[in-house]
């Protein structure tokens, strides 16, 4: 799958990965070739390793603080989410917050969960085949994966 195909794709959620987005794209997705399901997949986890930056993951959460007013920190689980957000906002957004880590901020308010973006895959080969799908891709999407993104992590 090209990377034009695969943001024409994300532009199907309207800029937010909702359940019932997620829902239609994985539908559209399951008529697709299993080859597509797979091109999307390889696509979205290498656009959120992509986003797996000390840069992006150190920004706390724009609309929660601790009890003495200190910024709260994203999870692990947290950050990957919403680098699921910045993909579903779609191209644009995801090519402009690497030049201005600012752009990224937004997305980590708890307004925006992209969660369900991750199941799209699962979802759409279940579709079109019947039987669960336990996929790898090349790029691994969990945070702290990209070595270079996270360099005072290395070894």
């Amino acid at each position: 799958m090209t990377w034009a195909d695969f943001w024409a794709l994300i532009g199907t959620l309207n800029g937010e990965a909702t359940q019932a987005s997620c829902a239609r794209l994985a539908e559209e997705l399951s008529r697709r070739p299993v080859h597509d399901i797979i091109g999307f997949a390889e696509r979205h986890a290498e656009a959120l390793y992509r986003l797996d930056q000390e840069k992006f993951g150190t920004l706390p959460v724009t609309d929660l603080s601790d009890r003495d007013g200190r910024p709260f920190p994203q999870s692990a689980d947290q950050f990957l989410y919403t680098r699921c957000a910045v993909v579903a906002a779609g191209r644009a957004v995801w090519e402009s917050v690497f030049f201005d880590v600012d752009r990224f901020a937004p997305y980590t308010s708890t307004s925006y969960d992209g969660e369900w973006l991750l199941y799209v895959p699962d979802q759409a080969h279940e579709l079109a085949t019947g039987e669960e799908w336990d996929r790898t891709t090349r790029y691994c999407f969990e945070t702290f994966s990209n070595t270079d993104g996270w360099p005072h992590l290395r070894n």
